[in-house]
């Protein structure tokens, strides 16, 4: 069976968008590891489905399964694609866009230079909804090699964890990042965001990402990171997060969505045959 593929990126954030609104190919975990493998297969971040909603007044089902095959709740970086991928094949035309995700609804629109905004939700610092289980990290503390790295848990509809830092050379993102993700206290493991403030208006931000590791850029980590930092007056809203991958601007304020907002760029077309990935 030979599946059509739109490969997108988001601020590097980089996607394969398959449109099963009239058909699903029901691919499995295994197969999207394959697929997602840069050197065996077509290779992303994550995979995107676009899909048929059951909601009353919903546009869209907007799936999203990371590189390691496990599905996931929420994609700022995605979301943005999606969007581009409903316009550009003309599947919506629609400024404003809703779409049902496992965490929840979203609203996405265009903006009027071409950017994309979109409504991320609430954050949500409530340990049992990230979930975040404190008495294992008690302190809120991830020791590695003798180093104290404090942190912030916080969903966006993902779970995240916030580290600043003062700089972000030399520093084992890959180490710091798969302590918390495997550590008990986060049973649905975590996205582990770096940050280091640059101005009042201005964060650099690494984030080592649950089935992906460190990605280019992460939307929900921008919204996490950028949440934090205002609340606990390192910065004010709104917020420029300077990426590996680009830039992003956060909107936020207390008891208000966060807003997205960023690029979204299609790269190439194709198709592949699942066989080859059974």
């Amino acid at each position: 069976m030979k599946i059509l593929f739109t490969k997108m990126h988001g601020a590097g954030n980089d996607f394969i968008v398959i449109n099963q609104l009239e058909k699903s190919y029901n691919l499995t975990g295994k197969e999207i590891k394959l697929l997602s493998n840069r050197k065996l297969g077509i290779g992303f971040d994550q995979l995107l489905l676009v899909e048929k909603t059951s909601l009353p007044n919903v546009d869209f089902k907007y799936r999203i399964f990371n590189a390691d095959g496990n599905e996931v709740e929420h994609c700022g970086n995605g979301a943005r694609c999606f969007l581009l991928f409903l316009k550009n094949y003309g599947l919506s035309d629609k400024k404003t866009v809703s779409v049902e995700t496992k965490s929840g609804l979203i609203s996405l629109s265009f903006t009027e230079d071409n950017l994309i905004s979109v409504s991320m939700g609430f954050a949500n610092d409530n340990h049992k909804f990230i979930p975040f289980l404190p008495n294992h990290l008690p302190s809120q503390t991830v020791y590695i090699n003798e180093v104290e790295y404090p942190f912030y848990p916080l969903s966006l509809g993902n779970p995240h964890a916030v580290i600043k830092l003062g700089s972000l050379d030399n520093v084992d993102f890959s180490s710091i990042g798969e302590k918390l993700q495997n550590s008990k206290s986060f049973p649905k493991s975590v996205n582990v965001g770096f940050l280091t403030v640059i101005n009042r208006n201005e964060i650099a931000l690494k984030v080592y990402e649950r089935g992906s590791g460190l990605t280019l850029a992460c939307g929900t980590g921008a919204c996490a990171a950028s949440v934090i930092s205002i609340k606990k007056g390192w910065v004010t809203s709104p917020l420029t997060v300077h990426m590996d991958g680009g830039d992003l601007i956060i909107k936020w304020a207390p008891n208000h969505q966060a807003t997205l907002i960023g690029p979204a760029k299609i790269v190439f077309e194709g198709e592949f045959e699942l066989l080859n990935f059974k």
